[in-house]
This record gives structure tokens, C-alpha cells and sequence, in this order.
């Protein structure tokens, strides 16, 4: 019993001092927006794609600053001149085509909308890119339904705009 309490003591040790030696071999730093920002401006996407839909511009849009006011220290500059950065983003492509054929009759059973982003993220006090990146978002539906096609679109378009979030706060 002794020798357990003492080999157990041992690892305990071993362990702490492993931990103390490893604390300084992963950190966050810059991880995160620099310290000195500390508004944002996010304009109105532009679109490029074909499919030309103003909505998904103001989706895109609302849906990003909604994101950057709920779970970021970021406040929201309504005029670039005067925002420490500015996001910009630009619907490169929206598509909505099949993805699954039926069996026997070779027509779509489900559809796929994919909507692909692009941003560029300036950081406006130092003058200078912090990162311009595309970002996908893609959701199935059943074919022919009108409400889960739209349902699609919030997926998909939810998806890009998460993972511009995820790109912008973090330096990953």
C-alpha cells in the first residue's frame, strides 16, 4: 500500500511538472483581433454572382453583423472613414443544383444550394490586410420544396457567414 501511495506521488509530480514545462509551448496569442480594434464597419455585400438576388446581400450582411454584435467586443461603425476595420464581403456564386438522382426516373430528389463568399478584412488603423479568403456554405434540400429550399439558403448561407466569423475573430 505504502509503495502504491508513493509510485501514485510519483506520477503526480511527474505530471504537475510536465504541465508546468508545457504551459509555455502552446499559447493563444494572436489568436484573437488585435487589441487596437475595436470597431468595425461591414458595408453592404456586393454581389457578383450571377443569380443577382439582393436579398442574399442583406441576408449575408445582417447575419454577419448580427454574429460580430452577439459574440465579439467588436461595435459596429456604420461609416468605414471612421471604423478601425472594415469587412467587405462579395457573393462570388450561388448555385442550386442536384445532388441526389433517383433510381429508375434519374431526376433530382435533392437539390444543393451552395453560396460561396468572399471577404477582405482591413485593418484600417495600421493600414493593412488581415486577411481577403473565400468561404463556402452548402445545405440540401428536398426537390421541389419551396420552404426547405429557403430553409437551404439560411443554411448556407448561415455556414459561409459562420466560418467568415470564426476567420475574423480568430488568427488561426
Amino acid at each position: 500500500m505504502n509503495a502504491m501511495r508513493k509510485r501514485t506521488g510519483t506520477l503526480l509530480l511527474l505530471f504537475g511538472l510536465l504541465a508546468v514545462m508545457l504551459q509555455g509551448c502552446y499559447s493563444f496569442t494572436g489568436a484573437s483581433l488585435p487589441a487596437h480594434l475595436r470597431t468595425v464597419a461591414v458595408p453592404l455585400f456586393d454581389d457578383a454572382s450571377q443569380a443577382g438576388i439582393a436579398e442574399f446581400r442583406e441576408r449575408s450582411t445582417r447575419r454577419l453583423v448580427s454574429r460580430i454584435e452577439g459574440q465579439s467586443d467588436l461595435v459596429i461603425e456604420p461609416d468605414p472613414s471612421r471604423a478601425d476595420a472594415v469587412l467587405k464581403g462579395l457573393i462570388l456564386s450561388y448555385a442550386d443544383e442536384p445532388s441526389q438522382l433517383g433510381g429508375s426516373s434519374e431526376r433530382a430528389v435533392t437539390n444543393r444550394i451552395t453560396i460561396v463568399l468572399k471577404a477582405d478584412f482591413d485593418d484600417a488603423v495600421r493600414r493593412e490586410k488581415l486577411f481577403s479568403q473565400t468561404f463556402v456554405g452548402f445545405a440540401d434540400y428536398p426537390a421541389g420544396n419551396y420552404a426547405a429550399q429557403q430553409e437551404a439558403i439560411d443554411s448556407a448561407i448561415d455556414m459561409a457567414v459562420d466560418e467568415l466569423f470564426n476567420r475574423m475573430i480568430s488568427n488561426w
